[in-house]
């Protein structure tokens, strides 16, 4: 299947996710906001499906996913579609479901990491709650991060006579969700995760592990790889970095 990815072209943000997902699958697929307006795509044609009348589910906001004509929304439910149709989720009922639990918990995660730096609003600049950033980051280093971070290790350890990863015996859409958000909180936090890192080992190695599968590693050389900034979730600040 050939699908339509739709998210901001210059961020990484949740639509990294998929973007993981899509390239581990092999898939068929178009950045659609990242190409040329006159072509069709652009920002403008992402939003013709968001403020459009005519689409009857509409989604919420990017990203989202078009699929033959399916329009699927928020980043946990995309994956948990690819996952089922390109063998990156257990194959079994409870397999999906505990999968998807655990990137739903990445999404909280994810979550947490933003209002980091935007703490107040998300429609004011970080310049104007400096202040209140660096309160909320330094409980987020100190507490929050090796809350989740811990929680995966455990999850590796209890999983791993079955592999070095999160669900079942083989790779998942969550475990590359667990790459990005180590690669993410690295440069984010490069003097915090020196220090954090040496607890989750397994964690570590699975980040190891698929940066370099041949098409991940492909795709982290590539162009089609949205370089992390201060735009995105992940946002390097040094005076946050502490």
């Amino acid at each position: 299947m050939h699908y339509e990815l739709y998210y901001w072209p210059s961020i990484q943000g949740r639509g990294e996710f998929v973007r993981l997902t899509l390239e581990e699958a092999g898939a068929k697929y178009v950045d659609v906001a990242r190409g040329d307006d006159k072509q069709g795509k652009g920002i403008p044609a992402l939003m013709r499906f968001v403020e459009s009348a005519q689409v009857a589910r509409p989604p919420f906001a990017p990203p989202f996913l078009k699929a033959g004509k399916q329009i699927i929304g928020q980043t946990a439910n995309i994956l948990q579609f690819l996952g089922a149709r390109h063998d990156l989720a257990p194959s079994d009922e409870a397999g999906r479901l505990w999968t998807h639990q655990l990137q739903l918990t990445i999404a909280d995660l994810v979550d947490e990491v933003h209002e980091g730096h935007h703490p107040i609003s998300s429609a004011l600049y970080y310049e104007d709650q400096k202040r209140e950033a660096g309160r909320r980051t330094a409980e987020l280093i100190s507490g929050r991060l090796p809350k989740y971070l811990g929680y995966f290790e455990r999850v590796l350890d209890r999983n791993r006579r079955k592999g070095p990863y999160l669900a079942g015996n083989a790779l998942s859409y969550v475990d590359l969700s667990a790459f990005q958000i180590v690669a993410g909180l690295r440069y984010a936090f490069p003097r915090a995760m020196a220090r954090l890192e040496i607890d989750y080992p397994r964690l570590i190695a699975l980040h190891d592990l698929v940066s370099a599968r041949p098409r991940i590693a492909a795709y982290l050389g590539s162009e089609r790889r949205v370089k992390f900034s201060r735009s995105g979730i992940f946002r390097h600040y040094p005076e946050l970095d502490k």
